[in-house]
């Protein structure tokens, strides 16, 4: 007869922490953006931010809607706090920023760049993220679900504990990642990069097949039909 410990089943994976938002929000203005900026309890419907640049900045309690940041190019920002949905953020580039409690959604993300930034309790879901790059930095109770991210980078990044459900990552790269902890279910992982670097994440068995190859290849084994 199995033990307790053996039939207890894994506890469930913690969601990361939901954005609070104050009701009402206050209607935003024009676009602008101003280095050392803050912007606090706004929503933003429709508004066009298309190649804003700006430094030190922080959006606080904010709802973006189908808004256009695509782009954007930000050192040291903040989002705390923030709901995005049906949002362009393609070829936005990031560095050293921070985004905290914020759910992005039904979005598009492809060749977004967010190097040397911090994640933590953020939730992407049913984004279109090919070609999006997170060098050199760090999740911290994030999902991605329902993702495509085709060639997506995660070079050199921190990736312990991050859970991607239903992704296609297709040619990803994870090259010196830290993957400890990390959860893969359902996820296509054809063609990646850097596929030692997976030691420590787990992965379902269906996944797994998308893995030999990557590391045959990295093992120096050639497979022939």
């Amino acid at each position: 007869m199995p033990s307790r410990a053996s039939s207890a089943r894994p506890p469930k994976p913690k969601e990361p922490l939901a954005p609070k938002l104050p009701t009402p929000l206050i209607p935003a203005g024009p676009p602008a953006l101003e280095d050392d900026g803050m912007y606090r309890s706004l929503e933003f419907t429709g508004t066009d931010m298309a190649s804003l640049r700006a430094d030190a900045f922080d959006f606080e309690a904010c709802r973006f809607t189908d808004a256009r940041l695509s782009g954007m190019k930000m050192r040291r920002a903040g989002f705390s706090d923030v709901e995005m949905e049906r949002c362009d953020l393609s070829n936005l580039a990031a560095g050293t920023s921070v985004m905290q409690r914020t759910r992005v959604s039904d979005s598009r993300l492809t060749g977004m760049s967010w190097s040397e930034c911090v994640f933590r309790d953020v939730v992407f879901d049913a984004c279109r993220m090919d070609l999006a790059g997170f060098r050199f930095s760090t999740f911290k109770n994030v999902v991605f679900r329902d993702c495509t991210m085709l060639e997506a980078n995660f070079q050199n990044a921190d990736l312990r504990g991050t859970r991607f459900e239903r992704c296609e990552l297709t040619g990803a790269q994870f090259s010196n990642a830290r993957m400890e902890g990390a959860r893969f279910t359902d996820c296509a992982l054809l063609r990646i990069n850097g596929v030692t670097s997976l030691k420590g994440a787990t992965i379902t068995s269906r996944d797994a097949q998308g893995l030999v190859y990557g590391l045959a290849g990295a093992m120096g084994i050639t497979i022939e039909d």
